[in-house]
């Protein structure tokens, strides 16, 4: 056995685990971190968050310079050149994994590189070396899930980590799955040229978010020129010599789509094999890490977060869910994660984003619900940036003027939501927020207008 004896080792690096490790350092704790990939960042950073959002800006840059003219600026000639595209995603990467590495320096996280795995109480398998901790933080993460009947190949039926290697943009592209995933990349690519087709099971875009926000947002993605196939179901992808013939059935009838690739969007599975659980009182149900509101698991001084358990697999949510095990382990006394409070944002064009409850669960949680709707058609600054479609829609209980969810759909969403979280973590009330003098022009003045809506007294509209 190996004579140094660790406080924590946290296995995985990626969003929740890079920061439970820092949090630890920061604590004073002595803490490795285990990681079976040469870099440091995990999903979000190398195959997730940050590459897609990468892309998603050049996709914004490139509408900006073909709306120019509106703007009476004229640009010569206009091409995109993927490599360059390609080039810069993988700088913005590479420097954010330095990032992480100056970090664990600065805070004493030692890092570890191999595949961990539990090994009996108190030990952790790297590779057959050993090592010793007082505790454990499960972060190993997700991967891309093919659908039983579409397997991903990774030339003609990709995933999103194959996506991101594309070494030119494709002609055509049918996306499974109309989540936030599924809905960026038709997002990137279908304003790079790509005719792009999208199929969704349910009957919106973008499932889980407030219904009037997705059907909201359905509306203006089929004005982008995307063609949307919802309550739909693909039946067969057969690869060819030149692409894949795609079967989708929808409202009881077939149509067949002849695409260069095909982007398999339709979710994520927790990553806990071969990771030394059997034996132990860590609990699996359907694949993922059952753990208390302190992310303990049924086995003593092991803990798990972010996408192998099964709350939001979202990386602001597995960096708070670090945070909040370390503190407890230290015995911080934190307080547990309300997970209404977890914001969603997806950065497609528009965007969308949303905090707390929908219209429809705040009915189903027994809340006598007012809404206070603003579209930012009626916003200045919205029609300065020439992005003037979308809403900001307000969930409020009548009784109290609880401020219970905030649903956007249009320009700067995600940006736009964090006054939302501030809200609701502070138990603020809609009228509080209406009397918020809110700064002219801007988009925020679509969050006070909505609040305003809430007592029936918007000011424009």
């Amino acid at each position: 056995m190996a004579e140094q004896q660790y406080d924590v080792v946290v296995i995985g690096s990626g969003p929740g685990g890079y920061v439970a490790g820092i949090r630890a350092g920061q604590l004073g704790m002595k803490v490795a971190v285990i990681e079976k990939d040469p870099f440091l960042g995990g999903t979000c950073l190398h195959r997730g968050c940050i590459p897609t959002k990468s892309l998603l800006e050049n996709a914004d840059i490139w509408t900006k310079i073909q709306k120019s003219k509106e703007f009476g600026i004229t640009v010569g000639d206009v091409h995109l050149d993927w490599n360059v595209v390609q080039t810069r995603k993988q700088g913005v990467v590479d420097a954010n994994a330095k990032g992480i590495e100056f970090l664990f320096k600065k805070n004493k996280v030692e890092r570890i590189q191999g595949f961990g795995k539990l090994a009996g109480k108190g030990v952790v398998d790297v590779d057959g070396k050993k090592i010793n901790t007082k505790n454990v933080i499960l972060a190993m993460g997700s991967v891309p899930k093919d659908l039983p009947h579409i397997k991903a190949d990774g030339k003609r039926i990709i995933n999103s980590d194959h996506i991101l290697k594309i070494s030119e943009v494709p002609k055509s592209m049918l996306v499974i799955g109309a989540g936030a995933v599924g809905c960026e990349f038709a997002s990137i690519f279908a304003r790079f040229g790509t005719k792009v087709t999208i199929v969704e099971v349910m009957p919106l875009l973008l499932p889980i978010e407030d219904e009037e926000i997705s059907k909201e947002f359905t509306r203006i993605f089929k004005k982008k020129g995307i063609e949307v196939l919802t309550d739909a179901k693909v039946e067969s992808a057969e690869v060819g010599d030149g692409g894949v013939k795609v079967v989708v059935s929808s409202k009881g009838k077939q149509q067949t789509f002849d695409v260069e690739i095909v982007l398999s969007a339709t979710g994520r599975r927790a990553v806990t094999e071969n990771c030394g659980l059997e034996g132990t009182k860590v609990k699996l149900e359907r694949g993922m890490v059952q753990v208390d509101p302190l992310m303990r698991t049924g086995e003593a001084n092991i803990y798990a977060i972010g996408d192998i358990v099964p709350t939001p697999a979202l990386a602001h949510c597995a960096s708070a869910e670090g945070i909040l095990a370390v503190e407890h382990m230290k015995g911080l006394d934190p307080r547990p994660i309300n997970y209404d409070h977890v914001p969603n944002a997806t950065y497609t064009d528009p965007e969308v984003a949303s905090v707390g409850l929908t219209e429809k669960k705040a009915k189903e949680r027994g809340y006598d619900v007012k809404i206070g709707k603003f579209p930012f058609t009626a916003n200045s600054k919205a029609k300065i940036i020439g992005e003037a479609g979308g809403l900001v829609k307000y969930v409020s209980d009548k009784k109290y003027d609880e401020l219970l969810g905030v649903h956007i759909v249009g320009p700067k969403a995600t940006e736009l939501i964090a006054e939302a979280c501030a809200a609701l973590e502070l138990e603020a009330t809609s009228e509080s927020i209406a009397k918020t003098i809110h700064a002219h022009p801007t988009l925020s003045e679509a969050m006070m207008e909505a609040a305003e809506d809430v007592a029936g007294h918007s000011i424009h509209q």
